[in-house]
C-alpha cells in the first residue's frame, strides 16, 4: 500500500477539497474552523488520565519521554489526541474524571483506557475492560454540559468560571472519537470465534450511532471519527494462547483479526454515511487510521522504526510482553525487585510502547499522516473539519 492513496471520490468531495485548498493557499487561516474546544470520547488510544484518576495512576516509566513522569497516559509521552489539540492551538485535554489540576476551558476528555462501545458484563479486574463504556462517557458529557450551563448562568464564582468552557463552545467544538477496538478483542478474549464477534458488530456500531445523534441533538456539529487499527499486529494479542502459528501472516500479524477490524471499519463507515444523511447540519469526518497504522507496522524500517511487533516497555518472550507483568510492574531478578520498563534503549525508534499502546514516536508519526486529510473522508485537514459551515 502506498502511503498516499488514490481513491475514487465523489465530485462533491473533490470540489470541497479544491475549495478548502483554495482557502488554505489564500492564507485565510491555518485553522479556519477556529475550534475553541475539543470533547473527546474513546479508549486508551486517547485517554489522558481518566482510568488513572478512577483506578490509580499509570506509574513509571509511563510518561518518561515527554512529561518526565506519569501523566495519566499509557504511553511514554503524548497521544494522537495531544498532537491534535496542539495542532489546533489548544492545550492538552484534562480528563473529566480527574479532580485535581484539571482545566476544562477548552474542552474535556471522557475517554478511559479499556473502554468499549457496548457495556461489558465484567469488572475491570475480571477482564481488564473499563466500566466507562461509551454510553457512560455520554452520560458524563451530558451532565458536564448541563452543569456548565447552570453554573455559568447562576453562579457568581469567577474562579470556577475560569476553569469551564463558554456555553457557545459546545456547538463550535470538535468532537473526536477513537473507540471500538476493545469491543472486538473483548469477544475474542472471551473465546468467541471471529464469526461470533463479527455478528456483534452491527449492534456495536448501532450504539455508536446513537451517541453521535445524542451529541448532535445537544448542539454538536463537527465530528472527527477514527476507525480501529490492525490489532492483530499488537503484542498483547499476539502473545495470547488464542493465536496459533497458522494464523500468523508474512508480517507476523494475525490476518483473521485484522480482517475483523476491517469489517468493523466497513460497518462504521456505513454508519457515518447514514449519519450524514440524517444529521444535515453535521460535519462528519471519517479517518482511516487503520491504513496508517498498518503501513507503519508492516514497513517499519522504511519509516525509521525497529522491531514493530515488540514492546518497548515489557518483560520476556518473543514480543517482550507478559500479560501478568505489565509495563511499570516489578519482577524478581536474583532476589531483587526490578522495575519493568527499561527494556528498550531508544523509545523513539519503537512503534509499540507496552504491548498494547503505541509509543509517543508512533503516535506522532500517525498524527502526521492524518492531520492533512490524506486518510480522511472527505479528504480535508483537521483544521477544516467544520466543512459544513462553508
Amino acid at each position: 500500500m502506498e502511503l498516499t492513496r488514490r481513491r475514487n471520490l465523489p465530485v462533491e468531495a473533490v470540489m470541497l477539497f479544491l475549495l478548502l485548498n483554495h482557502f488554505a493557499n489564500a492564507g485565510i487561516s491555518k485553522n479556519p474552523c477556529d475550534f475553541p474546544a475539543i470533547f473527546n470520547f474513546g479508549d486508551s488510544n486517547s485517554d489522558t488520565g481518566g482510568l488513572s484518576a478512577a483506578f490509580g495512576q499509570a506509574g513509571p516509566p509511563h510518561g518518561e519521554s515527554f512529561f518526565h513522569g506519569p501523566a495519566g497516559r499509557y504511553c511514554d509521552g503524548r497521544l494522537v489526541i495531544d498532537f491534535i489539540a496542539q495542532s489546533l492551538g489548544l492545550p492538552y485535554l484534562s480528563a473529566y474524571l480527574d479532580a485535581l489540576g484539571s482545566n476544562f476551558t477548552h474542552g474535556a476528555n471522557f475517554a478511559t483506557a479499556g473502554s468499549t462501545i457496548r457495556p461489558q458484563n465484567t469488572t475491570l479486574h475480571q477482564s481488564g475492560f473499563s466500566p466507562f463504556a461509551l454510553n457512560v462517557q455520554w452520560y458524563q458529557f451530558n451532565d458536564f454540559h448541563r452543569r456548565v450551563k447552570t453554573f455559568l448562568t447562576h453562579k457568581d464564582d469567577r474562579v470556577f468560571k475560569k476553569l469551564m468552557p463558554k456555553t457557545k463552545y459546545f456547538s463550535r467544538a470538535l468532537y473526536t472519537f477513537d473507540i471500538g477496538q476493545n469491543d472486538l478483542t473483548a469477544g475474542l478474549f472471551q473465546n468467541l470465534t471471529v464469526d461470533e464477534v463479527r455478528a456483534s458488530v452491527p449492534d456495536i456500531v448501532g450504539q455508536f450511532k446513537t451517541v453521535i445523534k445524542d451529541i448532535y441533538d445537544q448542539g454538536g456539529r463537527s465530528f472527527w471519527i477514527h476507525n480501529t487499527g490492525p490489532f492483530g499486529c499488537l503484542p498483547y494479542v499476539l502473545d495470547r494462547q488464542l493465536v496459533t502459528a497458522g494464523q500468523v501472516d508474512k508480517f507476523g500479524c494475525v490476518g483473521s483479526f485484522n480482517d475483523l477490524a476491517q469489517f468493523f471499519n466497513h460497518r462504521l463507515k456505513q454508519t457515518v454515511d447514514q449519519l450524514r444523511e440524517e444529521l444535515h447540519k453535521a460535519s462528519i469526518t471519517y479517518v482511516d487510521v487503520y491504513s496508517v497504522k498498518y503501513e507503519l507496522i508492516t514497513k517499519a524500517t522504511r519509516h525509521g522504526f525497529e522491531h514493530p511487533l515488540r514492546a518497548c516497555c515489557g518483560h520476556g518472550g518473543k514480543y517482550n510482553y507478559n500479560m501478568h507483568i505489565g509495563c511499570g510492574g516489578k519482577v524478581k531478578i536474583k532476589g531483587k525487585d526490578v522495575l519493568v520498563g527499561k527494556a528498550c534503549e531508544d523509545p523513539t525508534v519503537m512503534i509499540n510502547w507496552d504491548g498494547v499502546h503505541y509509543s509517543q514516536a508512533g503516535n506522532k508519526w500517525i498524527f502526521d499522516q492524518i492531520v492533512n486529510g490524506s486518510f480522511s473522508d472527505p479528504p480535508i485537514p483537521i483544521g477544516f473539519a467544520c466543512y459544513k459551515q462553508y
